[in-house]
């Protein structure tokens, strides 16, 4: 007996809304994840973009546990001399939450054509307000 492999025209997405109010980064982050690459399906398959879309709302209310809105440090460097740009966790979650969460995210997906392909179907943003309601999306609780 053969392995079931899917073919991207055979593939059904569906729209999942995440609430991040309350909830712990690593946890939405991971979930969200789960949700792109299709690891819910029973059709799942590693090397076939066969996750849904996600959508992230309240962003700006996502927790961090422990000392990381202090210890926590979030780095950029524009590859110029002295471009090292550093923020703390605290900065990233008043001034740019939606950034916060797509680098959790992003980071939990594979790397290459494909895991770019996948992080095309994540939107995150900072209120409960979304313009996706013609998806219809399905709430989706974070455990």
């Amino acid at each position: 007996m053969q392995s079931y492999m899917q073919k991207k025209e055979t593939i059904e997405r569906k729209w999942y809304v995440i609430d991040a109010k309350g909830e712990s980064l690593g946890r939405v982050a991971s979930k969200a994840a789960h949700l792109l690459r299709g690891k819910h399906k029973p059709t799942f398959t590693p090397h076939v973009d066969c996750g849904d879309y996600v959508i992230i709302i309240n962003a700006s209310e996502v927790n961090l546990t422990g000392n990381k809105l202090e210890d926590k440090i979030y780095y950029n460097h524009s590859m110029y001399p002295g471009g090292l740009r550093e923020r703390t966790a605290k900065v990233m979650r008043e001034q740019y939450p939606e950034e916060m969460i797509e680098r959790a995210v992003k980071g939990m997906l594979p790397k290459g054509r494909l895991g770019r392909q996948m992080y095309k179907k994540l939107f995150v943003y900072k209120d409960a307000n979304h313009k996706h309601m013609a998806q219809k999306p399905e709430v989706m609780k974070v455990k």
